[in-house]
């Protein structure tokens, strides 16, 4: 954001390339690998938990796998913006210039309302960490998105107001990001933990006859 605050208060024309490079307006830079290996990092955990949970085939694990998947593509889409394409489906103006939050927030609530069983199982702290996380992370990818398609409209995308709404709401998407994975990698580790006490204590199995 500094780097921003700079280029635009002193037109240093030599610090655009660093802008470029920096900035969480821009896209396939140094943030966008960030995020996307964020996401990535989340879609392990996820998978690591589908995987423990899997094996006693216990109620919502195949939860766990479709978080994995859906955190995979999410990671993807960062890197290359594959969202940008659902807007071409719509011409709409305001604040939903960015047209692609209207087929993305319906898929939120369709997903939300498929996961609310999923979500309910899970213990409180974890429940209120994954909603938390949740609240942040959509807050900043489809809320944040309305008042910068306002503004984009209004005043085009190369000044600093469009830097300031965009770095708000890249920022709301990595600390959601970064505090569902720091959820998951406790949940994993428990999960983990408790397997390998119940395998101490049942002791190995049988040996087989020499």
């Amino acid at each position: 954001m500094g780097v921003e605050v700079a280029y635009s208060a002193l037109g240093a024309r030599k610090l655009e390339p660093l802008v470029a490079f920096l900035s969480l307006s821009y896209e396939r830079n140094l943030p966008t690998w960030y995020a996307s290996a964020l996401l990535l990092s989340c879609a392990l955990v996820l998978a690591g938990i589908a995987r423990v949970a899997g094996r006693p085939r216990e109620q919502g694990w195949i939860h766990w796998w479709a978080l994995a998947l859906v955190f995979a593509y999410i990671s993807l889409d960062e890197s290359v913006g594959l969202h940008e394409h659902l807007g071409s489906l719509l011409s709409l103006s305001g604040v939903l210039f960015f047209t692609w939050v209207v087929p993305a927030a319906i898929l939120v609530v369709l997903g939300g309302l498929a996961f609310l069983p999923f979500l309910a199982r899970l213990a409180p702290r974890r429940r209120g960490q994954f909603i938390l996380a949740g609240v942040l992370y959509v807050g900043g990818a489809l809320l944040m998105e309305l008042p910068l398609g306002w503004w984009t409209e209004q005043h085009g995308n190369d000044n600093l107001v469009y830097a300031l709404i965009d770095h708000v709401e890249e920022a709301l998407e990595l600390v959601g990001a970064s505090l569902f994975l720091a959820a998951l990698v406790e949940e994993l580790s428990e999960r983990v933990e408790f397997a390998v006490r119940k395998e101490a204590a049942h002791g190995p199995g049988p040996t087989a006859p020499s």
